[in-house]
């Protein structure tokens, strides 16, 4: 079987291919507000103005002094004169002075000379024009300020940041209906085998459906950028070398899926050298699943090589393309997987000097309310054994297995 040029641990090879990574230019457009989802920040959003623009009531009850209401109660309740009603989406016409109240509702504006709001609830009608309090208020209850929520010259949103749906509100309560945003990049996505056929085609004894093309279309949509599969090539030099190159000039990034067996992961190699300087950076990684992974850049663009087994080709994508793609969109506040705490409900073994990444579902929180998992025991070419995963934890390379009841690194599917 043929050796790997150089078998590095997941965080040199994370730095190696990110080190190649930093000079990439990234394209820009100005794009619409309300299509901006997913898209990431070009550049920092200062705010033009203050939210809210005018001091307003966040309950519908009455506009009050706060000291007229001090020492309220049901049994001596005060009573104050009602001046007016406040009308929803114009200014306050009317001012409170001492003993009066104004009726407003809820995001109506503050009127002059009042400084809180009681709840309709602890207010009842008395004589006619009057009405009495139940429960005293202090300054400001029941009130946002101006400039409460953002104000003018805030920085609101950072530049490199990953756009929400809760963003878009926020811009669009700013005025801001137009941005600019960094391009999402294209993703190729190609599958070699003889044995991999389409999944609609009926499959025979020694074929494969495929798999990879699809799992991983989902997981780039899923981060934001845009899938481009280019379908099945065959275990043959001229052909891959042809499909690679054309991807190569269509897309941002390209992700190969390769066979199992050492000559196919070599061919993939050997071809993806040819796309461009400097090349591969890395050809084999001390982690499990995945150890036959292809770390490359190619003329400032990424190409990933993965396992053909589906398992170790998930597994991989979720820890080394998803943030090879945030850096490609740009997006600068997260940079790695996302992972939490988590305990371990069984022993798992491993083998000290490398780091495995172990299926888990989760079953339940202990006493300390921490999250508890439990393996799922897998080979890596049965696509049902991730499906049944809710997550992955991390075995460190200096550890030969877990015992039950550890703390372990969680990373969420």
């Amino acid at each position: 079987m043929t050796e790997f040029l150089e078998l590095l641990t997941p965080d040199d090879a994370k730095k190696k291919i990110f080190e190649s990574l930093n000079e990439i230019a990234f394209e820009k457009n100005i794009i619409f507000t309300k299509e901006a989802l997913g898209y990431v920040f070009a550049k920092p959003i200062i705010s033009p103005e203050s939210i809210p623009s005018f001091e307003r009531s966040t309950v519908d009850g009455y506009a009050v002094k706060s000291r007229d209401t001090y020492g309220a109660s049901e049994s001596l309740p005060a009573f104050l004169r009602v001046t007016g009603e406040i009308i929803m989406g114009k200014e306050a016409e009317i001012s409170i002075d001492t003993g009066e109240a104004a009726l407003i509702h809820t995001g109506g504006m503050l009127p002059q000379g009042a400084d809180s709001v009681v709840m309709i609830e602890f207010t009842d009608k008395a004589a006619e024009g009057e009405i009495s309090i139940y429960r005293p208020v202090g300054i400001n209850e029941n009130v946002v300020k101006m400039g409460e929520d953002v104000k003018n010259g805030d920085l609101v949103f950072e530049e490199g940041k990953k756009i929400r749906p809760g963003d878009i509100g926020g811009l669009m309560a700013l005025g801001i209906t137009q941005i600019e945003v960094y391009k999402k990049p294209i993703i190729g996505i190609i599958s070699t085998g003889d044995e991999v056929i389409n999944p609609e085609h009926k499959i025979k004894l020694g074929q494969v459906r495929d798999i990879n093309s699809y799992t991983l279309k989902a997981l780039v949509e899923k981060i934001g950028a845009i899938p481009k599969i280019y379908g099945i090539v065959s275990d043959n030099r001229e052909k891959l070398e042809k499909v690679l190159k054309q991807a190569h000039q269509e897309t941002d990034m390209l992700i190969v899926t390769a066979g199992s067996s050492a000559s196919t992961r070599d061919l993939t190699s050997e071809v993806v050298q040819t796309l461009g300087k400097p090349g591969v950076l890395v050809h084999g990684i001390n982690v499990r699943p995945g150890k036959p992974t292809i770390l490359a850049v190619c003329d400032q663009k990424p190409v990933v090589g993965l396992p053909g087994n589906p398992v170790s080709a998930f597994v991989i994508a979720n820890l080394f393309v998803t943030p090879i793609i945030y850096k490609l969109m740009g997006i600068t506040n997260q940079v790695g997987i996302d992972t939490k705490p988590a305990v371990t409900t069984l022993n798992i073994s491993s083998v000290s000097g490398r780091e495995d990444w172990v299926p888990v579902k989760l079953v339940g929180k202990n006493e300390l309310n921490q999250i508890l998992v439990e393996p799922i025991f897998y080979k890596s070419n049965l696509i049902f054994s991730i499906i049944k995963a809710d997550g992955l934890i991390k075995i460190p390379e200096h550890l030969n297995g877990i015992p039950a009841d550890s703390e372990v690194e969680l990373f969420l599917l």
